[in-house]
């Protein structure tokens, strides 16, 4: 007879089925869409005080699993508290006519940017139609004539003067364009080269002579030549500003009286109007290079030199900017200077300023993935200090690291206003509070999305019509209510609680996806539970070759495990194994040999370097209840040895400590144990069986053995009576059990386990701490008592041998 008797779970304990009552429809037809997020109000009250608080610091950590939602939600919340909000004001990059590397910023209200650069290709208009055409006036050239003349006048007087003395010294004067020479004459003639070879040693001496005093007189007559020139330049010049002033005033007044209540706008219009006179002077007048200019040449360096460069516009109706960036470098982020290549050479210009994520976002909101963010420590530091000095500024992210030689730009900082929303998982979150002293101060909003939502009534409908929205947005077919409840129960299953759901809406989303494509392909009107059940068999099969492996070589003995009759110091165990997106269970014996002597409980796995921290904590907690337990009146002086057979990789978690339990004890006393049973559950010191995970697929994994040998009707597994609220069987599992064919027990103490696995009573304990005889408990202290007598002896044989050898 066995006292505390377990009773099996019925079937209707396995699996939280979805009552009819709680969905009020017969199809997802007849319900309203929800459009926004399931449940998360500690999520949702969190983003709604982010967004409002507007003191710096407060920007946003949005954390939890992928698949809740939280990027969709959060974006989604943000763009419509954003178009309530005024646009921010728009930024363009100038031309700093005295310091080209040092770029100017201006800023302009929504809208106003791109009619700014529009003025000033008007104004470049009519800079292509005025000139060269203002210099080519009648009035300009008869002015121009004037000063070449007056020029060509004093040098002609000049020449002159010369020439009309040579005349009187026998001395005839040649000039050319460049250059003046003189000849003898003879008879009012000059000698040809022939003739003045005739001449004496005298006349030929006079004549150089005459000549060398006509150089000295030329050289006089043309000593203010240079003022003469400088004087006409200048004239010309004179000439020139005036003429382009007076084509330019009519094109710039309007720009200027436009934007005369714009103070940036306005200092760049008055540079631009002097840079204009010396560009139009000097390469359109004076440059010979420019004269063959065509005209979509003069076009173009006109815009290269005067057309804004618009780092970022807005609509003036728009609302406040919300800005993800999917890929997070210094330059994607903070803009950058790009380059030209020009005869081979590397050049760049205002023009050539690229504005990033930053800027697209300043005055509003920018959306980043945390894990790609802190992927470049740089990178991490650099928006660090963006935010903090509320400065934006565009340079070479490793300029100060020497790793840059090119002559760059350096553009003048823009005012920085953003609030960003880093999106990413919990290990990062408090990874950078203990790493990063300035992420407390710099994020101090968490917006932290549950894992699990509570399943009752409402939220089960709630669910419902956001199935309904998905359905809808990707065009599937309708979804009857079994069907509905049929994905309700696999959300329930992915959150391992009967009466709560995954946040993970997207896993649920993805069944619904192969759920209308089976429907598709049986070419059905309507999504019910049948489609759902085939989509989950679908991929279950896709992904289940390993555990099918697993089960094929159980069943040929390559794997040794027994699903029936008993064993000494042997039990099933039960493993889950996690491969990609995919988990399942895995049946594994533990076997476990006693012996005397006063090594204590090896745990074989740690010894081989295999057992991870918490199955050795586990394999440890054993020793402290045996010690409590049984061996309160003498010492606990035994060996044993545990060991998971045919594990050749890690193993870790504390679940398999019941049964190494039980495997220890029936190794002890030499009790056989039920090889029909398997069992899971982590031990504590006082022999209370606690919750574990995965507790769904490691009864399914050793019912798949069990079926896949023959049920026998007394087969089952034990589990700790905490999970279950954990149970969400597959049908298969609860079919069996309905049906007797297999059984599941919930303990709560691993005497209750033992009595199950050995048929034995286990007894408890009188006032003086004695168990009554024939219960495993007293054998149990029976064998521990005389393994520790046979200790004591041997120390007494010990004692007398070294007495005798002293003697």
């Amino acid at each position: 007879m066995m006292s505390n008797t377990v009773k099996p779970l019925a079937a209707e304990q396995l699996c939280a089925k979805v009552p009819t009552h709680h969905l009020p429809f017969s199809s997802l037809n007849e319900i309203e869409p929800l459009s926004g997020i399931l449940g998360q109000e500690r999520a949702v009250e969190a983003i709604q005080f982010g967004v409002a608080m507007q003191r710096p610091g407060y920007n946003i950590y949005v954390m939890g699993d992928s698949g809740t939602g939280r990027s969709s939600y959060v974006t989604s919340y943000l763009r419509s508290e954003a178009k309530r909000r005024s646009a921010p004001n728009e930024w363009v990059y100038v031309n700093d006519f005295k310091e080209n590397r040092t770029p100017k910023a201006i800023e302009f209200s929504p809208g106003k940017a791109s009619e700014f650069e529009q003025d000033l290709r008007t104004v470049i208009d009519g800079l292509m139609a005025t000139f060269p055409a203002a210099f080519e006036n009648p009035t300009y050239q008869q002015q121009k004539s004037a000063i070449d003349r007056a020029f060509n006048e004093q040098y002609e007087s000049a020449i002159n003067t010369v020439e009309r003395y040579a005349l009187k010294i026998g001395v005839a004067m040649f000039r050319d364009a460049s250059s003046v020479s003189f000849a003898p004459m003879r008879d009012g003639k000059a000698l040809e080269e022939n003739e003045f070879t005739t001449l004496s040693d005298d006349e030929r001496d006079a004549f150089q002579a005459a000549v060398s005093e006509l150089e000295t007189r030329l050289n006089d007559e043309l000593l203010s030549l240079p003022l003469w020139k400088r004087a006409s330049y200048e004239q010309l010049r004179d000439l020139n500003l005036a003429t382009v002033n007076e084509a330019l005033s009519p094109l710039m007044a309007p720009v200027f009286e436009k934007y005369a209540e714009h103070q940036g706008a306005s200092d760049y219009l008055q540079a631009m109007r002097e840079d204009l006179d010396k560009v139009i002077v000097d390469q359109m007048v004076d440059d010979k290079e420019n004269v063959g200019r065509d005209e979509v040449g003069r076009r173009s360096m006109y815009e290269e030199l005067y057309l804004p460069n618009i780092a970022v516009t807005h609509k003036a109706d728009g609302g406040q900017p919300v800005v993800y960036e999917p890929h997070p470098t210094y330059r994607n982020l903070f803009g950058q200077v790009e380059y030209s290549s020009d005869q081979g050479m590397l050049v760049t210009s205002y023009r050539l300023i690229r504005s990033g994520s930053l800027h697209q976002a300043n005055g509003g909101y920018l959306i980043l993935d945390a894990e790609k963010l802190l992927t470049d420590h740089y990178l991490w530091e650099a928006l660090k200090r963006a935010l903090k000095s509320k400065c934006l500024k565009i340079e070479h992210p490793y300029a100060d690291m020497g790793l840059m030689n090119t002559t760059t730009l350096s553009p003048e900082s823009i005012p920085l206003q953003v609030k960003v929303v880093l999106i990413g998982s919990r290990d990062i979150y408090y990874l950078l509070q203990d790493a990063d002293p300035d992420f407390q101060e710099m994020f101090r909003v968490l917006v932290d999305f549950d894992d699990t939502l509570k399943r009752n009534p409402e939220s089960e409908l709630a669910f419902a019509r956001l199935l309904k929205d998905r359905v809808n947005r990707e065009g599937y077919a309708d979804v009857t209510q079994q069907g509905v409840a049929r994905l309700i129960e696999y959300s329930s299953r992915l959150a391992e609680h009967q009466r709560e759901m995954a946040a993970q809406i997207g896993d649920v989303f993805e069944l619904l996806a192969e759920a209308d494509f089976t429907r598709q392909m049986a070419k059905d009107d309507v999504i019910t539970d049948v489609h759902v059940t085939r989509a989950l068999a679908a991929k279950k099969h896709r992904t289940g070759r390993v555990s099918e492996k697993i089960i094929e070589e159980i069943l040929d003995g390559t794997i040794l495990l027994d699903s029936q009759g008993w064993a000494v110091g042997k039990i099933n165990g039960l493993t889950v194994m996690q491969i990609g997106d995919s988990s399942f269970g895995a049946p594994a014996r533990i076997s476990t040999t006693v012996y005397p002597g006063g090594k204590g409980i090896v745990d074989i796995e740690r010894e081989s370097n295999l057992g991870q921290n918490i199955h050795s904590k586990g394999v440890l907690i054993l020793s402290g209840y045996l010690g409590n337990k049984y061996a309160q009146r003498f010492p606990l002086d035994i060996s044993a040895s545990i060991a998971m057979e045919q594990s050749y990789g890690y193993v870790d978690g504390d679940s398999a400590s019941t049964a190494e339990l039980c495997c220890l004890l029936s190794a002890l006393i030499n009790v056989p144990l039920r090889q029909d049973l398997a069992i899971t559950g982590s031990l504590n010191q006082h022999g209370e069986v606690q919750a574990i995970g995965g507790v769904n697929e490691k009864i399914e994994g050793f019912f798949n053995v069990c079926f896949a040998r023959g049920l026998t009707g007394t087969q089952g597994v034990i589990i700790p009576k905490s999970n279950m609220s954990n149970l969400m069987l597959s049908d298969e599992v609860v079919a069996a059990v309905a049906a007797g064919q297999f059984h599941i027990y919930a303990v709560e103490k691993a005497d209750q386990a033992l009595a199950l696995l050995t048929g034995i009573e286990v007894g408890e304990a009188d006032e003086n701490g004695d168990y009554p005889e024939g219960t495993l408990s007293y054998r149990v202290i029976q064998r521990l008592e005389a393994i520790s007598k046979l200790g004591e002896d041997d120390g007494k044989n010990e004692d007398e041998k070294s007495e005798q050898e002293k003697a």
